[in-house]
């Protein structure tokens, strides 16, 4: 889809610095944009791209000196985002409906709209809300309850009990719902604890491929609004993450852990169970927490601490054996001054 920049500007509630009729199809780094691509700048890192770049236009949150038109606006990052919905839109699913070769039981109810593809299973007193797409290899258990205009990708799994608000994504080969890691270890043997909660997801929350969220234990594990999950994440029995978090792969969260709103949690990172980490906590890559975490704490490393006294802690560590040598060398010297002022005594 083509659009000038007076039309962008409109789309965005922002301003053209420059030619407002130049015309742009696509979006592209500002490394790799060429005349018929709008590219954008909001980490000052990359100031100097600008001047090099052959981008028709670049989104940009002030106005600067800069050999190609602007956009200006008061979050380039976003407005991009839009910008891009505009111009390429989101994957449009084939609207083949209900394929006969799906498995619905009879006691199911399909809301209007949804797409059903060849082997997806839904079993006994699901309710599947409106305009719900469902792929193939797909299984929704016993009792779930899914919102409107949710997609489940490919070999997805919900198992039996959990819920789903509506817009919810869940990649392929995600699993929601299996049993918690429970046990009793018992005279050497370990037996397994019946996981009675469920998973509930609440709107807007996407959840990435390979993702295993378990059920609870006794109370259930709940996703707040609009979280976005990574892939490779596992989310332990009865853990409680609030609206809006944002999750990156390999994350691992043990049970009955509560996580407050707008936290990041980086790649990597693994936390205890038992702990309550606050609101609007961000921990680095590959921290791992161990202890409560108190509102707004940017936190890192293993264990986890504040972040700067993290940076500022590991930044000595390549010099350590350096350290050792003149330590000895102290030690070594103090311990002759020692023998020398002995034998003057």
């Amino acid at each position: 889809m083509e659009k000038t920049l007076a039309q962008l500007a409109e789309h965005i509630s922002g301003k053209v610095k420059g030619d407002p009729n130049i015309k742009v199809n696509s979006v592209a780094t500002l490394e790799n944009a060429t005349a018929t691509d709008i590219s954008f700048l909001s980490n000052p890192k990359y100031t100097n791209a600008l001047q090099t770049t052959k981008a028709g236009a670049v989104i940009i949150g002030k106005d600067t000196g800069a050999p190609v038109p602007l956009l200006i606006c008061e979050d380039p990052y976003y407005a991009f985002s839009q910008i891009v919905v505009l111009l390429h839109g989101y994957r449009q699913h084939k609207n083949i409906g209900v394929s006969p070769k799906s498995n619905i039981a009879k006691t199911a109810k399909i809301g209007n709209g949804c797409i059903i593809s060849d082997f997806a299973t839904i079993c006994d007193g699901a309710e599947i809300g409106d305009n719900v797409v469902i792929y193939s290899g797909a299984f929704v258990g016993d009792n779930v309850k899914i919102g409107d205009n949710c997609i489940l990708y490919p070999n997805a799994v919900i198992h039996d009990g959990c819920r789903l608000g509506n817009n919810v994504i869940i990649n392929a080969n995600a699993t929601i719902g299996k049993d918690g890691y429970g046990y009793a270890t018992h005279k050497g043997k370990h037996y397994k604890i019946p996981q009675v909660g469920v998973v509930v997801i609440e709107d807007d929350v996407e959840i990435g491929s390979n993702c295993c969220i378990q059920r609870g234990a006794i109370e259930d594990t709940i996703i707040g609004e609009g979280c976005k999950f990574g892939d490779l994440i596992n989310i332990g029995h009865g853990t409680k993450i609030g609206a809006h978090c944002l999750l990156v792969g390999q994350v691992g969260i043990a049970g009955s852990t509560t996580i407050g709103h707008h936290c990041v949690i980086a790649a990597q990172v693994g936390i205890v169970g038992h702990i309550k980490i606050g609101n609007l906590v961000k921990i680095a890559a590959q921290a791992g927490v161990i202890n409560d975490v108190p509102d707004g704490q940017n936190i890192a490393g293993t264990p986890a601490i504040n972040a700067l006294n993290a940076k500022r802690a590991y930044s000595i560590i390549e010099d350590l054996p350096e350290i050792k040598k003149v330590i000895r060398r102290i030690k070594k010297q103090n311990g002759k001054s020692d023998t020398e002022k002995n034998g003057h005594e």
